[in-house]
């Protein structure tokens, strides 16, 4: 909107430039300036950043799968004849335990050494459930996994919950309140154990209450 607002008002003042002798029209050094500087406005406009999908490669610095060569390999037809066009190598993996791969995973640009999908991660241990209750990090989110204690003393059981971070690949989008399922794999960060295997997204406007998994 502001674009379009500096567009209109520089073309206004186009108009209020041009100067009319004798039914001939001559052009204004001004004139010229102003046109100029609508024409760079006009390709900043169409420059402006796009909303990207999370599976978009958005980094400036340079990512590489690493267990993918850079050479870019021809496609081959049923015929054995090598077909003109030629398609980069992704690499991308079962996780098995009755998960599929994503197609995000699979068709997407994004470089993730942590994702179970496309990096250098084995999901082994713990399969856990829960809900998403923060999603601020980068690539990162806390799941809250609520469970009841007995407490012996009493005869009674006590609501409990833990809050468990775990990486997030960039294959699934997430928010506050969707269902995740996580896996257990090698020591991430200083924290982070575990690693998103798959996402139910709830309805909106879910209530938070108190789910037993």
């Amino acid at each position: 909107q502001e674009f379009r607002l500096i567009l209109w008002i520089g073309s206004h003042d186009l108009q209020r430039h041009l100067v009319k002798v004798e039914g001939e029209s001559k052009r204004d050094p001004r004139v010229v300036k102003a046109f100029l500087f609508l024409l760079f406005l006009f390709l900043l406009f169409l420059l402006q950043p796009q909303s990207y999908a999370m599976s978009e490669q958005l980094e400036r610095s340079f990512q590489k799968q690493s267990n993918v060569p850079l050479v870019v390999v021809k496609r081959k037809t049923t015929v054995g004849k090598s077909d003109k066009s030629k398609v980069a190598v992704r690499y991308h993996k079962k996780i098995g335990l009755g998960f599929k791969t994503p197609k995000a995973a699979i068709e997407g640009k994004y470089i993730d050494k942590k994702c179970p999908f496309t990096g250098n991660v084995a999901i082994r241990g713990r399969v856990l459930r829960g809900t998403v209750v923060s999603a601020k990090m980068n690539r990162t989110i806390i799941v809250r996994r609520d469970y009841l204690h007995y407490v012996k003393k009493y005869n009674r059981f006590e609501k409990r919950h833990s809050n468990t971070p775990a990486h997030l690949s960039p294959a699934f989008k997430t928010k506050v309140g969707d269902i995740v399922t996580i896996g257990e794999c090698r020591p991430l960060s200083k924290t982070v154990r575990f690693n998103v295997l798959d996402v139910e997204v709830s309805p909106e406007g879910a209530k938070k209450q108190f789910r037993q998994f």
